[in-house]
């Protein structure tokens, strides 16, 4: 499970329910060495990509050398839509776990939290995956609901022509042909994050470490976000 995504709404039930087992297991791991402090969360990875970027392969990567689940964005809006998902994952939470979850949902509770439900249950749904346990996140501005000190925020990228070029490629179409759909991807992206969040997407303030995928290699990439979560201290 840990490093591929899952993108349908039976699968995504399965992939909850089997890193809850894992969770589980490394809950009951760490109740045998007493902790001096509880971690608010545990280490994350908060990764966001230009549409063609490849992004979403660094971030496959990245959970496959952790070991760690991948959410992208398919998954996070499966879940931010299904009651029955996010309850299975409140359930195993423990006394402290639901008291922190609820007062830091608390703290989100103003202006378009307050009036979108999809926001609040996207939100609810990041915190929650991240209190229980290290994972990769892959876009909905994750970066901005978890806190920052936590973890490490990524940006991948290229310029516009090349990562038209690699997302024809993808779509085994041409750059004429796929033009106007990755514009109007990168469009909705943008939308977005400057509706719910008032921030730019590819604001480079917004990101601990920023990665040309033009000069570098998908395991070069991942070669350097492991090392900055080292300097960090997020990983031994």
């Amino acid at each position: 499970m840990s490093g591929k995504p899952i993108r349908s709404g039976t699968s995504v039930a399965k992939l909850v329910e089997k890193q809850m087992r894992n969770w589980e297991i490394a809950r009951a791991q760490r109740l045998e060495v007493p902790e001096v402090r509880r971690k608010v969360v545990q280490p994350f990875i908060a990764l966001s990509r230009k549409l063609g970027s490849g992004g979403n392969e660094v971030a496959a990567a990245l959970g496959q050398k952790l070991g760690w689940p991948v959410f992208d964005k398919e998954i996070l809006q499966t879940m931010a839509g299904d009651d029955d998902l996010r309850r299975q994952i409140y359930q195993s939470m423990d006394e402290r776990d639901l008291g922190w979850f609820e007062e830091t949902v608390r703290s989100f509770m103003e202006g378009a939290f307050r009036k979108n439900d999809y926001l609040k249950n996207l939100s609810r749904t990041i915190l929650s995956l991240a209190r229980q346990g290290s994972s990769v996140f892959v876009g909905r501005a994750a970066d901005r609901v978890l806190p920052r000190e936590a973890g490490l925020r990524i940006l991948i990228t290229a310029r516009d022509a090349y990562c038209l070029e690699q997302y024809a490629g993808r779509r085994g179409m041409s750059k004429e042909a796929v033009r106007e759909e990755w514009e109007r991807i990168m469009e909705e992206r943008r939308e977005f994050s400057r509706k719910y969040f008032h921030i730019e997407q590819d604001d480079p303030a917004r990101f601990d470490l920023c990665i040309n995928r033009e000069r570098f290699t998908s395991d070069q990439a991942v070669e350097k976000i492991l090392s900055a979560m080292r300097t960090l201290h997020l990983i031994g």
